[in-house]
C-alpha cells in the first residue's frame, strides 16, 4: 500500500546537454548516496552521457527512463514507489517540461523536494536567454544551486549571476570552467564608490544597488544613499513608512514587479501613492526570517518630490 512516509526528492533541471547527467554522476561519485539507502533515479530525457551501471548498482540506485511527458503523472510516481520502495528520489527533469506542473500536480504529497539544482551550458546560455528566457528563468526561480559549466574567459559572469539573483536571491551560483575549476565569488563592478559615505545613485544604477544591498546589507549600514523612487504603501505599513520603489523586469514584459525596501519617514503620509520622490536615506539592518538573515531597512533624512526618470523600468542585465 502507498504509505504516508515523506520521501526526499533531489531535482536536477536544465536544458538538453546542459550537464545534468554529469552533475548527478559527480554527486553519486562524491559518496552522497552511499549510505545504503535505496534511491530511485527518474530520467526524463536521455542526453549525451549515461551514468555507469556499475556505479548505480554499487549505490543501490534503480533507474527509470520517462521520455513521454504525458506518462509522468502522480499515479505513475505512486506505482514507482510501490515497485522500488525508495528512501529518496532523484529526478533529472526535461528542461522543456513544465516545472510548475511538476511541483503542483505530478509529485505526490509525500514526495518533498529538498534540493533543486540547475545546470546551464555557458556556451549556449545566450541563445536560450534570448529565445527562451521565460522558461530559463522558471528554472532559476525554483533552484537552490545554479551551475554554469563550460565557462571561458569571454563569459560575462557578473551579468549571468545577476540574471539568477534578480528573480531568486537565495540561489547559490557557481561557474565551472572547462578544466573543472569552480568560481563562486564573482566580483560585481558597481557603478558607484561603495567606500564613500554618501552614494548618489543614477537612475540606471538602482537595479545593481538593489541586488548588491540585498545580498550584502551590512556593507551599506551607516551610509547615506540618495535615489529616486515611486511611493508605494499598503494598509499593513506603519503610518511613518513607505517603499520608494521601482518597477523591475525580472524576466520578460509579462513579469514586472515593484522592488524596494521599507523606508521610515515621519511625514510619509504626505506623499501620494505612485508619486515620484527623491529620498536621502540612512541604511540599517534588521533580522528577517522571510529573507533568512539580515535585511536592509531605510530611514529617510529627506523626501522631496521628483520627476520620473527617463526610463522608469529597471533592468538587471
Amino acid at each position: 500500500m502507498f504509505g504516508n512516509k515523506e520521501i526526499p526528492v533531489y531535482l536536477f533541471t536544465g536544458f538538453l546537454e546542459s550537464g545534468k547527467t554529469t552533475c548527478i554522476q559527480e554527486v553519486i561519485e562524491e559518496g552522497n548516496f552511499s549510505d545504503g539507502a535505496k534511491t530511485l533515479l527518474i530520467l526524463c530525457e536521455e542526453g549525451e552521457h549515461e551514468i555507469d551501471d556499475q556505479l548505480l548498482m554499487q549505490n543501490k540506485i534503480s533507474c527509470v527512463v520517462m521520455e513521454d511527458e504525458d506518462e509522468f503523472t502522480e499515479e505513475m510516481c505512486k506505482k514507482l514507489q510501490e515497485k522500488y520502495k525508495p528512501n529518496r528520489v532523484v529526478i533529472e527533469y526535461n528542461g522543456m517540461w513544465d516545472l510548475e506542473e511538476l511541483y503542483g500536480e505530478i509529485l505526490p504529497e509525500t514526495w518533498i523536494v529538498v534540493q533543486t539544482f540547475t545546470t546551464v551550458n555557458a556556451q549556449t546560455y545566450e541563445v536560450y536567454s534570448n529565445n527562451m528566457k521565460p522558461l530559463l528563468m522558471a528554472h532559476f526561480q525554483m533552484s537552490d544551486l545554479v551551475i554554469f559549466n563550460r565557462c571561458d574567459d569571454n563569459m560575462n559572469k557578473p551579468a549571468a549571476r545577476r540574471s539568477v539573483k534578480a528573480i531568486n536571491r537565495r540561489a547559490q551560483v557557481l561557474f565551472e570552467a572547462e578544466d573543472g575549476s569552480v568560481e563562486s565569488n564573482i566580483a560585481e563592478e558597481l557603478p558607484y564608490d561603495i567606500n564613500a559615505d554618501f552614494i548618489a545613485l543614477e537612475d540606471d544604477d538602482f537595479g545593481l544597488w538593489y541586488l548588491d544591498i540585498s545580498e550584502n546589507p551590512k556593507k551599506y549600514v551607516g551610509k547615506t544613499i540618495q535615489f529616486k523612487g515611486q511611493v508605494y504603501r499598503n494598509r499593513t505599513f506603519p503610518k511613518d513608512a513607505f517603499v520608494p520603489a521601482r518597477m523591475a523586469m525580472t524576466c520578460c514584459e509579462d513579469d514586472i514587479a515593484k522592488i524596494g525596501f521599507m523606508c521610515h519617514y515621519p511625514k510619509a503620509a504626505e506623499f501620494k501613492t505612485n508619486s515620484w520622490v527623491t529620498v536621502t536615506v540612512k541604511v540599517k539592518t534588521q533580522k528577517s526570517k522571510k529573507h533568512e538573515g539580515d535585511f536592509p531597512v531605510l530611514y529617510a533624512d529627506s523626501v522631496e518630490p521628483a520627476e520620473p526618470p527617463a526610463e522608469e523600468l529597471v533592468y538587471f542585465g
